[in-house]
C-alpha cells in the first residue's frame, strides 16, 4: 500500500514539474519576445528602467522555472533525495520572490494611474527631442498604437516645455499625426495640417484608453497564468516534501 502511495505521488510530482517546466518555457518565451520584438515595444520598455528590469526578471524566472521543472522532473523519476531537496528550495525561493513581487505590484499601483501618466507628461514632454529618452518612449508609444497624448490632443495644451520648445505655434506634435501605414515609416497624411491640430489628420484617441483595450485580454490572461504557476509550485513543494520523506 504504502508502494503504491509512493509510487502515485512520484507520478504526480512528475506531472507538476511537467507543468512548471512548461510554464518557465512560457515566461522565457514572453521575455525574449519583449526584448526582441521590432514593432516598437522593446523602445518603450527599453526607455522604462522599471519595465526593462521587469523583462530581465520575466527572462531570469522563466530560466529557472525552466530549469527546476526539468530537474523536479529527473528527481521525481529517479527517486533522488538530494534532486528533490535543491528543488524543493530553489521552489520555495522563487514562490516567495513571486509572492513579494505581486504584492509590490499591488501596492504601487497607483503609479500606473491615467493622472500619474497625464502628469508626467504634461511636466517633462519634449516633442520631437529624440536625445531626451522620456520624450522618445511617448513618441514610440504614440506612433505605434496611433495614438495622441494621455487623454487625447488637448494633453499638449498644458505641457509646458513642449509649448515652449514651439514658441505656441504647434498645437500637437508630430507623433501624433496620422500616417500611411500607421508606422515609424508611414507617410504623414499633412504634417502641416496636422500640427495645427486639424482633426483629420491627427490620432484623436488617448494613448490610455488604446493600450489599455490592446492588452486588457493579456493582463487578465497574465494574472491568470500567474495565479496558476503559484499553485502549481505550491503544490510541487508538498509533492517533493512528501516524495522525500517517502524515499528510503
Amino acid at each position: 500500500m504504502e508502494g503504491d502511495c509512493l509510487s502515485c505521488m512520484k507520478y504526480l510530482m512528475f506531472v507538476f514539474n511537467f507543468f512548471i517546466f512548461l510554464g518557465g518555457a512560457c515566461l522565457l518565451g514572453i521575455g525574449i519576445w519583449v526584448m526582441v520584438d521590432p514593432t516598437g515595444f522593446r523602445e518603450i520598455v527599453a526607455a522604462n528602467p522599471l519595465l526593462i528590469t521587469g523583462a530581465y526578471i520575466l527572462l531570469a524566472m522563466g530560466g529557472l522555472l525552466f530549469l527546476l521543472g526539468f530537474l523536479g522532473c529527473c528527481g521525481a523519476v529517479r527517486e533522488n533525495k538530494c534532486l528533490l531537496l535543491f528543488f524543493f528550495l530553489f521552489i520555495l525561493i522563487i514562490f516567495l520572490a513571486e509572492l513579494s513581487a505581486a504584492i509590490l505590484a499591488f501596492i504601487f499601483r497607483e503609479n500606473l494611474t491615467r493622472e500619474f501618466f497625464t502628469k508626467e507628461l504634461t511636466k517633462h514632454y519634449q516633442g520631437n527631442n529624440d536625445t531626451d529618452v522620456f520624450s522618445a518612449t511617448w513618441n514610440s508609444v504614440m506612433i505605434t498604437f496611433g495614438c495622441c497624448g494621455v487623454n487625447g490632443p488637448e494633453d499638449f495644451r498644458f505641457a509646458s516645455v513642449f509649448r515652449l520648445l514651439t514658441l505656441d505655434s504647434d498645437e500637437v506634435p508630430e507623433a501624433c499625426c496620422r500616417r500611411e501605414p500607421q508606422t515609424r515609416d508611414g507617410v504623414l497624411l499633412s504634417r502641416e495640417e496636422c500640427l495645427l491640430g486639424r482633426d483629420l489628420f491627427l490620432n484623436k484617441q488617448g494613448c490610455y484608453t488604446v493600450i489599455l483595450n490592446t492588452f486588457e485580454t493579456y493582463v487578465y490572461l497574465a494574472g491568470a497564468l500567474a495565479i496558476g504557476v503559484l499553485a502549481i509550485e505550491l503544490f510541487a513543494m508538498i509533492f517533493a516534501m512528501c516524495l522525500f520523506r517517502g524515499i528510503q
